[in-house]
């Protein structure tokens, strides 16, 4: 049986873009970082140390070159944060692209996109 989701990978074209968008605007902690020299690099990060789940960055080219058959779109991700609107603020002070807050049947929700213009949701939950 699974017990928990314990990575997400996510496909970018500019790891360290990537990493600086993820850590200098949404607060994320690189855990773990890995390079053989040879093109295969990723970066482990999480909202903060000790998260049951965590994002791996991987470079786009790289893997589409080694596994063609891998759909490298970004998954719908869902984070959850205890006060939406503050960081709804956050989001816009810092610059970055944000939906409006709406109400949905499972709670308040806004969306915002990443440094490539992906997009992903977050949901109140206290």
């Amino acid at each position: 049986m699974f017990s928990k989701v314990g990575q997400i990978m996510l496909y970018v074209n500019d790891q360290d873009e990537a990493v600086k968008f993820w850590t200098d605007k949404l607060g994320f902690t690189v855990i773990a970082e890995e390079n053989n020299n040879q093109g295969l690099r990723w970066i482990e990060m999480a909202p903060k140390k000790g998260a049951e789940t965590s994002l791996i960055l991987h470079n786009k080219d790289f893997v589409a070159k080694m596994s063609p058959e891998l759909n490298l779109a970004t998954p719908s991700l869902m984070f959850f944060a205890e006060n939406l609107e503050q960081l709804h603020r956050d989001l816009l002070n810092k610059k970055i692209t944000v939906g409006e807050i709406v109400n949905m049947p499972t709670g308040r929700v806004f969306n915002f996109a990443d440094n490539e213009e992906n997009y992903f949701a977050v949901m109140e939950k206290e």
